[in-house]
C-alpha cells in the first residue's frame, strides 16, 4: 500500500501544532515530520524546523498550515517543494480544491483537511476531500490522520464548509457554551471555581455517555427530563420558540458562509 513517508508542515500555527503533538502522542516517528516557517519555532524533539524552503528534502507530502489569506504570497515560495512527487494537504479554511490546484499546479494531488484542536489528544474528526489520489493513497491518508481521531472523506465539496463549521469550528461553540454555563451559575451565586469545574465535568461525562449510547442526544435529553421536574423546566426555556435551534442554525450558517467569503478572497 502507498504510504506517506515524510510530511513537511508549512506554517506551524495552533492547528498544525496540535496535529503534530497528536502524531507524537500516537507514537509516530518524529523523523517522519518537519516544519517550515519564516522564523524558528520550537518543535517536538526529533522534528526538524527549516526557515528556507530550499533546505527541505525527501518529503512526499506538504501540509499548508498558514492563514488562508496568505496563500497568494506564500504559494510562489513553495513551488519547488510542491513537485510532481508531492501531495499538497491544506488546512486553509475556505480554499477549494480547484484553488489549491491552481496555486500548486505541479503537485501530484491536492487534499483539503479540516481537523480541530482535539487532534492533540486523538479525539478530532478530520474532514477530507481530494483531487488526484488513488484508492491506496486515500488509505494511506486515513492511516496518518486516524492517529488524530476519525477521518471522514467527502465525495463532494458541496458541504465542506458546513462540515468545517460543525466539526472544525464546533469546539469553539462548545467551549463558549461551557463558559456560559459556568458564568450563569456564578451569577446565580455559585463560586467561580466550583461553577467552572462542575460545568467541565458535566460536559465531559455527558459527551462520553452520548458517544457510547444507542440513544440519540435528543432521546437522552428526554430521559433526563422528568415531567414537571427541574430539567424539564430548563429545557422549556431552551425550546421556547425553538430558541436554541434557531441560534445554532444562524451560528452554523454564519460560519459556513465565512468559508465562501474566504474562498472568494474577502478579508
Amino acid at each position: 500500500m502507498a504510504n506517506i513517508r515524510k510530511l513537511v508542515i508549512a506554517g506551524l500555527g495552533n492547528m498544525a501544532g496540535a496535529m503534530l503533538d497528536g502524531w507524537m502522542a500516537a507514537g509516530q516517528d518524529p523523523a517522519r515530520f518537519s516544519a517550515l516557517g519564516p522564523r524558528p519555532k520550537k518543535t517536538p524533539d526529533g522534528v526538524a524546523f527549516y526557515c528556507d524552503p530550499a533546505e527541505v528534502q525527501g518529503h512526499d507530502a506538504l501540509l499548508l498550515g498558514f492563514k488562508p489569506h496568505h496563500l497568494p504570497e506564500v504559494s510562489p515560495t513553495l513551488q519547488a517543494i510542491a513537485s510532481a512527487e508531492v501531495t499538497v494537504y491544506s488546512l486553509l479554511a475556505g480554499i477549494t480544491l480547484d484553488q489549491l490546484r491552481s496555486a500548486f499546479p505541479k503537485a501530484k494531488a491536492h487534499v483539503r483537511v479540516m481537523p480541530n484542536l482535539a487532534s492533540r489528544i486523538g479525539k478530532s474528526p478530520i474532514i477530507l476531500a481530494e483531487l488526484g489520489l488513488d484508492h491506496d493513497e486515500r488509505k494511506a491518508a486515513n492511516a496518518l490522520f486516524d492517529d488524530l481521531g476519525q477521518s471522514v472523506w467527502l465525495d463532494s465539496e458541496e458541504h465542506y464548509d458546513l462540515c468545517t463549521a460543525l466539526a472544525g469550528s464546533g469546539p469553539g461553540f462548545v467551549y463558549r457554551f461551557i463558559d456560559a454555563l459556568a458564568t450563569a451559575a456564578h451569577e446565580l451565586g455559585l463560586d467561580a471555581e466550583s461553577a467552572r469545574s462542575l460545568s467541565l465535568a458535566m460536559v465531559e461525562g455527558g459527551a462520553a455517555l452520548a458517544a457510547a449510547s444507542d440513544l440519540s442526544p435528543g432521546e437522552l435529553a428526554e430521559r433526563v427530563a422528568s415531567p414537571g421536574g427541574m430539567t424539564r423546566e430548563g429545557l422549556n426555556v431552551l425550546d421556547d420558540n425553538r430558541a436554541l435551534h434557531n441560534l445554532l442554525v444562524e451560528t452554523l450558517r454564519a460560519t459556513r458562509d465565512r468559508g465562501a467569503a474566504l474562498s472568494a478572497g474577502s478579508n
